[in-house]
């Protein structure tokens, strides 16, 4: 293992916050309401339903994907609707449900947030919510578009060399045992099955017994943590080990644990695992490429092996997070000051460009607000108070730096730290409003004592 330098007030003690819980709350659900009520200002009407664009000054940015398209506002407007009653939020998550059904395509890519799974997820979400039929069907037909895209391997199946989850094997398959479990979608499980099958066979060995796995064989930047990265593609084997009983998927997603541990900058207060192998004195704090996402490994594996280490590791990522500055950050380079410049992949080549030292990102994808949410996660299942105070800290700031006019809550920021100039305000899930609003609409309702169900992702183990 690597150690770093640990930094000068690691962890320094937080302060209660001054406010009332009861003012939080309030705070936390005007602001919820409020990203609710910009969303539906900037939806475009189609026929059928409604859409809308990721960035509302670009019409050409209307999508399809769970990532950054309609089905994030869709979710967020059918989570609004079941915590207000008030049916007009249902109203406009149907027309968009509706718009979504009449675009989905045998054509479009297989991917969780890129594709036909995160169409899929979304559809039987509304299902779930309306009972309509019609969402249901749709859903289950994007299950057999999935199911007619696979490609026989030897072993298993796959789609293409693609193995991670934002769209490849591993989110795929995530989606596919959520659609068998909430669905009851017939031969679902079993490609899942083919998919770990296939994953089992190319996962590399790496000495003293890890196993990683590449994002694809064309890209040469290893990205390890959980959504391009081997943490990813574990948790997908440990969940199926979860669905099968089959030990082989425990003992890769085992293997897969132990190779990031052996890469890992941890001491005994905090872990980390650098974003690629061409910057390892970059770190992201964040769910895509940091502790926040990779945590959830270690959580699954500490649901299915109850070891007491893995939740050690649960809370070394949450301390990461802390010690370098969360929830009011999203990255950092360790020692201070030792990446001017950094590597990124443009247009198939290298380029070098500067390290601009701040990212002003608030999403639940790369920022305070999956930051946020993930501290509130390892309270639950840690009862460890600071990171209730972590989340509430994180909460705060969202409110804190929401553009509010008139009652409507957006979010202007940096989707990537590489394009410093460029902020935006978006209304999708991973970079925009829907995401940050149904995280406050969450938290508001579980710190008022609220018992509501939540609409969880495939990919996450944590159920709050």
């Amino acid at each position: 293992m690597k150690q770093l330098l640990r930094p000068v007030g690691a962890l320094a003690s937080l302060a209660i916050l001054a406010f009332s819980v009861r003012a939080a709350n309030r705070s936390y659900h005007e602001a919820a309401i409020g990203a609710a009520h910009w969303i539906e200002m900037n939806s475009i009407q189609k026929s059928p339903g409604i859409v809308w664009a990721s960035n509302p000054d670009d019409p050409k940015t209307v999508n399809t994907t769970l990532f950054a398209g309609t089905p994030g506002p869709i979710l967020f407007l059918l989570e609004t609707f079941r915590y207000t009653g008030d049916r007009a939020y249902l109203d406009k998550a149907r027309q968009g449900a509706d718009a979504l059904l009449a675009s989905i395509s045998q054509n479009d890519d297989t991917g969780l947030y890129t594709g036909l799974a995160g169409s899929g997820f979304t559809l039987g979400e509304a299902y779930l919510i309306t009972h309509d039929r019609r969402y249901n069907d749709g859903a289950l037909k994007c299950v057999r578009w999935i199911e007619a895209k696979a490609v026989k391997t030897s072993p298993g199946a796959k789609w293409n060399d693609v193995t991670d989850i934002i769209s490849g094997a591993s989110g795929t398959g995530l989606f596919l045992l959520w659609a068998a479990d909430h669905l009851e979608a017939q031969g679902a499980r079993e490609l899942a099955i083919h998919v770990g099958e296939n994953l089992l066979a190319t996962g590399e060995q790496e000495p003293g017994g890890g196993l990683k796995w590449m994002m694809d064989k064309s890209y040469p930047f290893e990205m390890p943590n959980f959504c391009h990265g081997t943490a990813g593609v574990a948790y997908f084997l440990a969940t199926l080990y979860q669905a099968t009983g089959r030990k082989e998927f425990l003992r890769a997603a085992l293997g897969g644990a132990k190779y990031l541990i052996s890469i890992a900058n941890v001491t005994d207060r905090y872990f980390l695992i650098y974003h690629d192998n061409k910057n390892n004195h970059l770190f992201y704090l964040d769910w895509a490429h940091g502790p926040a996402g990779t945590a959830g490994l270690f959580y699954r594996l500490y649901q299915i092996t109850k070891d007491p280490k893995w939740m050690t590791l649960v809370e070394k990522c949450a301390a990461a997070v802390r010690v370098f500055g969360g929830p009011e950050k999203a990255f950092a380079t360790i020692p201070p000051g030792s990446a001017p410049t950094l590597t990124v992949w443009r247009n198939g080549n290298p380029k070098e460009v500067a390290n601009p030292g701040v990212w002003q990102n608030v999403s639940i994808c790369d920022g305070v607000a999956g930051e946020s949410e993930f501290f509130y996660n390892v309270y639950l299942v840690s009862h460890n108070r600071e990171w209730l105070r972590a989340a509430e800290e994180g909460s705060d700031r969202l409110v804190s730096l929401a553009d509010n006019k008139d009652g409507a809550y957006r979010w202007v920021q940096v989707e990537t730290f590489v394009q410093p100039d460029l902020a935006i305000a978006q209304t999708n899930y991973m970079q925009g409003a829907s995401g940050i609003g149904m995280w406050l609409l969450h938290f508001n309702a579980a710190l008022s004592g609220q018992r509501r169900p939540v609409i969880t992702f495939p990919d996450n183990p944590f159920a709050y």
